[in-house]
C-alpha cells in the first residue's frame, strides 16, 4: 500500500511539473489517503501484534 501511495505521489508531481493540475491534484490526494490508511494499519498492527504476542 505504501508503494502504492509513492507511485502515485511521483504521478502528482510529473503531471503537475507538466501542467496537468487536474490528475496532479487527484493523484496527490489518492496517494494521501493511502499514506493515512497506511499509517493506521500499520499502528494497529504494531498494537495488536505485541498484545496477541504476551
Amino acid at each position: 500500500m505504501l508503494r502504492w501511495a509513492v507511485i502515485l505521489l511521483v504521478i502528482a508531481l510529473v503531471a503537475a511539473f507538466l501542467g496537468f493540475g487536474g490528475i496532479a491534484g487527484a493523484a496527490a490526494g489518492i496517494a494521501r489517503i493511502l499514506f493515512f490508511v497506511f499509517l493506521i494499519l500499520f499502528a494497529l498492527s504494531l498494537f495488536f501484534g505485541r498484545r496477541m504476542s504476551s
